[in-house]
């Protein structure tokens, strides 16, 4: 496994704010910087090991083509699976035969930062490319558009780093799927504070029974005020990996087999659901892979009730973006513990540098190490906890 390399990962939106995929790839030194031999085969490896266990869904791999002769590749299924190739390599005739061999295996593969005039119809050479990715501001986008409809064989075009909701819109109306890896960073409409839902109130004070340890009988008249509530919490319980062999159907029944904090951590999932408008399926997503990787970085080094709370401290902090509505509002309809306010509001405390490296994780850039040698874990630990919270929220029925 490869030591002080930090996994980076750029989801891939549709135009209604589904994730698709994501893009993987070592956090690098700078933004031009290419895959090396070394880097690819570490990936691979690093990829394959997690997806023997579960699937991650459609993955897009920085790669060199001279690295792919790597046995890791023969355990990554080739329909999920995208090779992303730098242009070098696409344009290597020596490279050619490998390319259309990994073609009839079934992997995708793409040419990163494309120019427009290598997807001619005349460049034969290229047509086992199966994906191109561009920048929005291409000149000549809507005709590369027209001209990946009707391409035999066909490929599809894909937006290079989205910086902002607003790139994501102007993306999304030419109907084109990109990597929006500042999804996390950026407000989806900066200045503007909605009231909070009923359903989220509902929600909030429920979360507040929970925490004090409310008879179960109070807390299911709580929740029968909204029965789609209700549904939506059994199914995400069902759906998660707790190793319970018969189905949750009730809250007395999740309580007696689960106890009262795992229940916490699904009302906030159900929480981050509640907005009236401009719900993100795609920051939901973010969230609950933040809040897992944040639990399980933090497993053995804290205790297992503090290790799930970082499973919330994860899922709030973005719930200001989910719901339209400051933190500080959200705090005066709960009373959360110290050490999770604290971490939620200036990354201090306990739990603070647990949430600071997951965050480290979602940007391209060289970041993570600072933090994981602040917490004396290995880049190994973090890159395993990442593809696992990976694999876990996508399991999730959401």
């Amino acid at each position: 496994m490869p030591e002080n390399k930090y996994l980076a990962r750029a989801p891939l939106l549709d135009p209604q704010q589904q994730v698709k995929g994501y893009k993987l790839a070592w956090q690098k030194a700078a933004a031009d910087d290419v895959a090396s031999e070394a880097d690819t085969a570490q990936l691979l490896q690093l990829v394959a090991e997690r997806v023997a266990a579960a699937e991650l869904g459609l993955l897009f791999l920085d790669a060199r083509l001279s690295a792919l002769s790597s046995g890791a590749l023969n355990a990554l299924p080739p329909k999920t699976t995208v090779l992303m190739l730098p242009q070098e390599d696409v344009g290597d005739a020596e490279a050619l035969p490998l390319a259309v061999s990994l073609r009839e295996q079934g992997f995708g593969l793409a040419l990163c930062g494309a120019d427009p005039a290598c997807m001619s119809a005349e460049e034969a050479p290229l047509s086992f490319l199966t994906h191109f990715e561009v920048s929005l501001a291409q000149p000549g986008l809507p005709e590369l558009i027209s001209q990946a409809k009707y391409a035999k064989p066909p490929f599809s075009l894909l937006v290079q780093g989205i910086p902002d909701w607003q790139a994501f819109d102007a993306c999304a109306a030419l109907g084109l799927n990109g990597f929006f890896g500042n999804l996390c960073l950026v407000p989806r409409k900066p200045g503007q504070v909605k009231a909070m839902s009923p359903q989220t109130v509902l929600l909030l004070q429920l979360m507040q029974m929970v925490q004090e340890n409310v008879d179960i009988r109070h807390l299911e008249k709580v929740l029968k005020r909204d029965p789609a509530l209700s549904y939506k919490l059994f199914r995400y319980i069902n759906s998660a990996s707790f190793g319970i062999e018969v189905e949750i159907q009730s809250l007395r029944h999740a309580v007696a087999m689960l106890g009262y904090k795992p229940l916490f951590r699904w009302l906030s999932v159900l929480l981050a659901l509640t907005s009236t408008e401009g719900f993100s399926p795609a920051l939901l997503q973010a969230a609950i892979v933040r809040g897992r990787f944040a639990e399980l970085l933090g497993q053995g080094l804290l205790s297992k009730g503090e290790a799930e709370n970082l499973f919330v401290v994860g899922m709030f902090s973005l719930l200001d973006q989910l719901l339209g509505v400051p933190i500080q509002e959200v705090f005066k309809q709960i009373l959360l513990p110290d050490a999770i306010a604290q971490a939620l509001l200036t990354r201090g405390g306990v739990y603070g540098p647990f949430l600071s490296l997951a965050e480290a994780c979602e940007q391209p850039h060289d970041g993570a190490s600072k933090f994981a040698d602040a917490l004396f874990m290995t880049s190994t630990r973090v890159n395993q906890a990442h593809l696992s919270a990976l694999a876990w929220a996508q399991n999730l029925k959401l």
